[in-house]
């Protein structure tokens, strides 16, 4: 493989690309890495470095780069049908996958439409409970209820019930019918409160918000089982069990949004059921799915929520919703292929043997003055750095340690995801306790020589 690259060649070519989360000041100014190859938990810019991909590309490359199983399947399935339109008809690797999902799934969420990814899984979810109460003739039963540091998508209706202030700055959203709760992040609890109460705190957020609206109106709570881009932020034990207690007592409808956290993140196919004890009326889910080597998401809907619909009522009373390549058979023989090598090589296992150390060695990186929380599960975690204290500019120094953060460790070999002032974690799942070591001393390194820049600089004086 030649990989020589003229990287200032590239990087100009790149400036014609529009990126996801574009900083619009800097359009045409960008010199952004640029990667070339990958293999494994590593990746290679076009300089020739290798690099830890702490993110896993964006919380789903879970099986690793560079697997020549799913190029051949992908190969294959191109070969012999590249597409056909899901409308009125099947395809062979489409209908294997819905019914391999419903052999994964909890409970009896036994259905399966399939999307693009996750935002348009999101939306496709959120369309379904409209249509849901429609036919059941309770048309004005259409709040959607989600919470603060949520992340739930980028199309119109997810990006609504996404709760990332900062993304809200100069777009429009829908806010008639969608209410957000404030975070259920154990971190910025009130002090002196334990976990048991901020849950009931929390918990209540949401059966007020109910009632406030009115439990006639309310048709669904919207929630990740680890709110993922907001900071992996863990609710309180019991936290998801409760809300769903909730959400029964008023017919409320929940959605698992586990467009992160399924498909091995935290050691199961899916979080909900098995690390959450819950099981939800409907689940989101992508990314891991076919561990981002092509797009595909899903929407899992239960059994008793089709039975609900499939009446006399619903003669003529059409789905119309869909997209051009929903179950698309390549995607669905990538996504077969994909869990077979997570089931064939044990790696729900591994996660829940290496998960735990994962968290310990990062839990070490406590005691650096600057870092003010460590928190996650299995293979996903944030390390929040805090500079901001008692600063007029707290925003923006916040902005400074994650930037600084995120230079140093590529200039030693580690990709992480900053947001804001928090590092973000979630590696290709076949990690190994020797690559967590080298991550997690890449990030020491990188944090303390942003630490003593600030301080250097007179921005913290810590």
């Amino acid at each position: 493989m030649d990989n020589t690259f003229d990287t200032s060649l590239l990087q100009e070519q790149d400036n014609s690309v529009i990126h996801p989360w574009d900083d619009f000041a800097k359009v045409d100014e960008n010199r952004r890495t640029i990667i070339s190859h990958s293999d494994g938990i590593y990746v290679y810019d076009s300089d020739g470095n290798r690099l830890i991909d702490g993110p896993a590309g964006m919380w789903c490359v879970n099986i690793g780069h560079g697997r020549k199983e799913i190029a051949e399947v992908m190969a294959a399935q191109a070969l012999k049908m590249p597409y056909y339109s899901p409308w009125s008809i099947g395809t062979q690797p489409a209908a294997a996958l819905g019914e391999k999902l419903a052999q994964l799934a909890p409970g009896d969420l036994d259905h399966a439409f399939f999307t693009t990814g996750g935002s348009t899984a999101v939306d496709s979810a959120l369309r379904f409970v409209m249509f849901y109460n429609n036919i059941r003739g309770r048309p004005q039963k259409k709040h959607i209820i989600s919470r603060h540091n949520g992340y739930h998508g980028s199309t119109y209706l997810a990006a609504s019930c996404s709760g990332k202030e900062r993304d809200k700055s100069y777009l429009d959203f829908e806010t008639g019918f969608v209410h957000q709760l404030p975070s259920p992040n154990p971190y910025r609890r009130p002090e002196g409160m334990d976990l048991a109460d901020f849950c009931t705190a929390t918990v209540a957020e949401l059966e007020n918000k109910i009632l406030e609206i009115g439990a006639d109106r309310v048709a669904a709570f919207i929630a990740e089982p680890i709110l993922a881009s907001g900071g992996v932020i863990v609710p309180p034990p019991g936290y998801h069990r409760q809300c769903l207690e909730v959400c029964r007592r008023h017919e409320v409808l929940y959605i698992s949004d586990e467009v992160v956290t399924a498909f091995g993140r935290l050691g199961h196919f899916f979080a909900s059921e098995a690390g959450f004890d819950i099981v939800p009326d409907i689940i989101t889910t992508a990314k891991g799915l076919t561990s981002g080597y092509i797009p595909m998401g899903a929407v899992l809907i239960s059994d008793a929520l089709i039975a609900d619909i499939k009446s006399d009522k619903a003669a003529g009373a059409v789905f119309s919703n869909g997209f051009t390549y929903s179950g698309h058979p390549v995607a669905a023989a990538v996504a077969l292929k994909n869990i077979e090598i997570i089931e064939r090589e044990g790696l729900l296992e591994h996660v829940r043997d290496v998960g735990p150390y994962f968290q310990a060695r990062l839990r070490e990186l406590r005691d650096i003055p600057i870092v003010g929380d460590v928190r996650g599960e299995g293979l996903m975690a944030c390390v929040e750095c805090v500079i901001s204290q008692n600063s007029r500019e707290a925003l923006s120094l916040d902005h400074e340690i994650g930037g600084r953060i995120d230079a140093h460790c590529q200039a030693l070999g580690l990709i992480v995801r900053p947001l804001i002032n928090m590092c973000v974690m979630s590696p290709p799942l076949t990690i190994s306790r020797t690559q967590i070591d080298d991550l997690v001393g890449i990030l020491r390194q990188g944090i303390e020589r942003a630490m003593r820049d600030v301080r250097r600089e007179g921005l913290w004086n810590g």
